[in-house]
């Protein structure tokens, strides 16, 4: 779900007791007592696209490369991943969102290039 810093930060504070917009909430669905309701859902990814946006700019990068970075690091939250535990987990998340980010990238060079055959 893509929102606004004020629907965020709503959630924010509802869910995680945090106070102020944030860039990505992630919402298993897999956990507590209704969690094998349907074991194919993993849960919902929320984004702020004003942080979103925001944060691209700080680091030099198109918003849908920031936005491609928050999708795979929320859907890595919603398979297990906890960058707050630790040092050593939060290296590995970010290599596995590094893996996920190169991965879309390669798929989209190849569809683009699908689409360049198929025009010719």
């Amino acid at each position: 779900m893509l929102t606004d810093d004020p629907t965020i930060a709503e959630l924010n504070q509802k869910y995680l007791g945090r106070t102020g917009p944030t860039n990505v909430i992630a919402f298993p669905m897999q956990e507590g007592p209704y969690g094998d309701i349907n074991p194919h859902l993993l849960g919902d990814v929320v984004i702020s696209t004003e942080t979103a946006q925001r944060q691209a700019q700080e680091a030099g990068l198109p918003a849908c490369d920031m936005l491609d970075r928050l999708l795979a690091h929320g859907i890595l939250h919603l398979v297990g991943y906890d960058h707050e535990k630790s040092e050593e987990e939060k290296h590995r998340m970010e290599q596995k969102e590094q893996e996920i980010i190169r991965d879309l990238r390669n798929k989209e060079d190849h569809l683009n290039r699908e689409d360049v055959r198929e025009v010719q």
